[in-house]
């Protein structure tokens, strides 16, 4: 139910072997993917900072194209996302985390070569901001994006799930 003030935030728990975290969807796209075993709480500070004006709706037949998506990635049966994501960010946000994306299935990347893959070649620093800023985990792939030595950086899932992942993928 939407109404002029309020826009509905649809969510959902996904569990996929050991991990159970929220994902939430606008009408429009995949907003949030969230970090292993959080409370949902995650889910909820962060849709008051982003989503102000939005009411949390819990709806698994909504979210079940996502969550079919995101479980078929998980279980090995998936190299791409084809499922809308509703980005929101400013606009060198959204530069690079449209970059991520562009990283192919098992490599990766590192803070630097999505400054100049973006055309900021000093920005490596802010690259790294706007990837921990990144809300959908695993459909825009920050966990891909590694120090320049190759060496595994943060990851707001937590390294533990960064590693899974680019394991997973290997």
């Amino acid at each position: 139910m939407e109404s002029k003030n309020k826009q509905s935030l649809y969510w959902s728990l996904l569990k996929v072997k050991d991990l159970n975290f929220y994902i939430a969807a606008t009408s429009r796209g995949l907003v949030f993917v969230g970090s292993q075993n959080k409370p949902f709480e995650e889910l909820s500070e962060w849709a008051k900072k982003h989503f102000t004006r939005s009411l949390l709706v819990e709806d698994d037949e909504k979210l079940e194209p996502y969550a079919v998506e995101i479980t078929e990635y998980l279980e090995g049966k998936r190299t791409t996302f084809t499922v809308p994501i509703d980005y929101n960010g400013t606009a060198f946000q959204l530069a690079v985390w449209n970059a991520l994306c562009e990283i192919p299935f098992g490599q990766t990347r590192s803070y630097s070569d999505i400054a100049s893959y973006i055309n900021k070649p000093a920005a490596a620093r802010a690259v790294g901001a706007a990837i921990g800023a990144n809300p959908v985990l695993i459909a825009v792939p920050c966990h891909r994006v590694v120090g320049k030595n190759g060496a595994l950086t943060g990851y707001r899932g937590g390294l533990e799930m960064k590693t899974l992942l680019l394991d997973l993928e290997k």
